[in-house]
């Protein structure tokens, strides 16, 4: 478990409050609010608040005062509808809050996503910890051939040890120096009496990427929806997806009804143009037709083929 002694000792304190209120809770995320979900090596994620239900999405749909319909039934078939019909603002009216640990170069990635609140850890005022994440084996991949934001081939044998090497040794080094530069141990206490020390908003350039940050990051249903659309898709790289995937298990104990109609229309649907659909009913009308009979790029015509489970080339 990626949690300091201090860490588990704060969360389990979370974990044993108890409040009375008139508002709406769900008894599958209360379960497991505050609880830390260990991601990569030393992350991980938790639920700090919450706002909504799946009733909050019906309400706000039909703007009525009670709690929803009387049957799950309907109340599914309607969050459905609206997904399908791309009628986003009830999903809105759903907020969440996470407090995740992330290494830097995966919160540089994730803050792409503007549609949310961040607050996140200040070096210019703490101290960083000495954690940093160094891949597992298995994600040490060559840079891809075909895409450039992609990785290709995983590495092996002593090229992957040696990459491992430069990866621990670097961040090792960065720290040391780092807290040489500070003159602070991660208490505050001061290492060498006989000098200041740099200030820490400018010790902190010295460190490398790989170190871990936190964020309280908030956002409503609708574009957490976006997020994890994106973030737990196979293209996606896999740090910030092994986060997006441990999300989605929050977005089932959340909303479960959301989360079914997301899974379908969303992860296991597909975004198919004119052009595409063209050719699809095509096919089922019996023609054997090419890419150039309806005006597809080769590109286009391979994801199409690939999503249909299809072999044809041209």
């Amino acid at each position: 478990m990626p949690l300091r002694p201090e860490e588990r000792d704060a969360i389990a304190a979370q974990r044993t409050l108890q409040a009375t209120t008139r508002r709406t809770t769900v008894e599958q995320l209360e379960e497991v609010l505050y609880e830390a979900f260990p991601v990569l090596d030393h992350g991980f994620v938790r639920v700090v608040d919450y706002m909504g239900s799946d009733t909050a999405i019906v309400q706000a749909a039909r703007v009525s005062y009670g709690a929803g319909t009387k049957q799950s039934r309907q109340d599914a078939g309607l969050i459905r509808y609206l997904l399908r019909h791309s009628h986003t603002t009830p999903f809105e009216m759903c907020e969440i809050k996470f407090h995740i640990k992330l290494p830097i170069f995966v919160a540089r990635q994730w803050i792409r996503h503007r549609t949310a609140n961040v607050n996140e850890y200040s070096a210019r005022y703490s101290i960083l910890d000495n954690e940093f994440y160094v891949p597992a084996a298995e994600h040490l991949a060559a840079q891809s051939t075909s895409n450039r934001q992609g990785r290709g081939e995983t590495l092996k044998g002593q090229e992957a040890k040696r990459v491992l090497e430069l990866l621990r040794g670097d961040a090792i080094q960065a720290y040391n120096h780092y807290q040489e530069m500070l003159n602070e141990d991660i208490n505050g206490e001061t290492l060498a009496s006989n000098r200041q020390g740099l200030a820490r908003e400018l010790a902190r350039m010295n460190l490398s990427l790989n170190f871990y940050t936190q964020w309280y990051w908030k956002v409503d249903l609708h574009n957490l929806l976006n997020f994890l659309w994106l973030r737990s898709d196979d293209h996606a790289q896999y740090e910030i997806r092994a986060y997006a995937n441990v999300m989605l298990e929050t977005l089932k104990r959340w909303v479960p009804l959301t989360y079914e109609a997301f899974a379908d229309y969303r992860i296991g649907g597909a975004n198919i143009s004119a052009k595409g659909l063209e050719a699809i009913r095509r096919r089922l009308q019996g023609e054997n037709i090419t890419r150039r009979d309806v005006g597809m790029s080769q590109s286009e015509w391979n994801e199409l083929n690939a999503l249909v489970g299809n072999d044809h080339s041209d």
